[in-house]
């Protein structure tokens, strides 16, 4: 598939004949400690979780952020740069069974854990990886369609992927994993390689998945696959970055190659931040396109996807400086985090 080029939208209405509506963003808690993702449980409308880089989640309740932390596990977490606390996600059960996961680089040496808690007790560890270096961690960890929880594993580090794991479905690095959270060992399967740094992946409503994927020198990445792919699929690094040659090599393993639906180059910006596909009511003319941005630029674009490709690439009138991550409530409405320490909502 060919990458839509991201220009400035000029049009004044979007597609279908609704009007665009110029974007904002309302801060709604600062003076936090480097937050990285918000999250929302089943069953809680009222509450919003807050995940900060440091090893904490906070919880706010009816707009109000409460002192006392929902989970406190800094004292495990080494933080700082691209490590820490990186996200969390709750059990599609979690009114019944109050299981809850999070992805953290450990005290010991940065390895990527994945864990399974209930209140603050740790119940199993699904997922260990030995990072070989500090940086492209990942750490993104959503429930899929499917019911299991999928877990983003960055390359491992350094720079150009130098042991070549992202294309070696032998290691967890530079992949997208799945784990069977349901069973009583769990069960994880490689879902599909060939990435960098995934720093955030979502699943629309309908199943689709998108992932933004962090580029080396030159290229920033938005990838998408239908919820109906029928196998494993190939993301491109370290052979691509974006729909570029990186390597003068072959891609390898059993995946089907496919190339990002959207990519920017770092005159626009140097690292891509994904977000979601809009679903709540708030914003009617932005309902249906996916939001994603950049951390050092801060420029947020939307697009959307029509028969497996974007169109109506548009770059929004708002931007953050930070965008560390976005965040959606059970309403479908959007958040987003500047790692400066504050956590804005998405309105119109």
């Amino acid at each position: 598939m060919a990458a839509a080029a991201l220009v400035a939208a000029c049009a004044s209405a979007a597609p279908g004949g609704t009007e665009r509506t110029e974007l904002a963003l309302r801060p709604l808690f600062r003076g936090l400690s480097s937050p990285v993702y918000v999250a929302a449980a089943p069953g809680q409308p009222r509450s919003l979780y807050i995940v900060e880089q440091v090893g904490r989640i906070r919880v706010a309740v009816n707009g109000k952020l409460r002192a006392k932390p929902f989970l406190d596990v800094t004292r495990l977490v080494t933080a700082g740069g691209e490590q820490g606390l990186l996200s969390m996600a709750f059990h599609p059960k979690y009114r019944t069974n109050k299981k809850y996961y999070v992805n953290y680089t450990d005290s010991n040496n940065g390895d990527t854990r994945v864990v399974e808690y209930r209140a603050t007790k740790p119940l199993r560890q699904l997922l260990f990886v030995r990072q070989p270096y500090s940086n492209h961690n990942g750490g993104q960890l959503q429930f899929g369609p499917d019911g299991w929880l999928y877990v983003g594993m960055g390359d491992g580090g350094s720079g150009g992927d130098p042991e070549n794991r992202a294309q070696n479905t032998g290691s967890r690095l530079g992949k997208l994993l799945r784990i069977n959270v349901n069973t009583k060992r769990p069960v994880i399967q490689i879902a599909g390689y060939g990435v960098r740094n995934p720093w955030r992946f979502s699943f629309d409503a309908n199943g689709d998945l998108y992932m933004a994927d962090v580029g080396q020198n030159a290229w920033e990445e938005v990838n998408y696959t239908r919820r109906n792919s029928p196998g494993v699929e190939n993301y491109g690094w370290d052979v691509y970055e974006g729909t570029h040659s990186f390597e003068p090599k072959q891609p390898s393993g059993p995946g089907k190659l496919v190339m990002p639906i959207a990519e920017y180059p770092h005159s626009q910006g140097c690292s891509v931040t994904g977000g979601y596909v809009y679903r709540g009511r708030a914003i009617p003319s932005l309902r249906g396109r996916y939001i994603y941005g950049d951390f050092c630029s801060g420029t947020i674009w939307t697009l959307r996807v029509a028969a497996g490709k974007a169109e109506d690439v548009r770059r929004e009138s708002i931007s953050l400086e930070g965008l560390s991550s976005f965040g959606r409530d059970v309403a479908g409405e959007l958040y987003a985090t500047a790692l400066s320490g504050t956590v804005y909502k998405l309105t119109s």
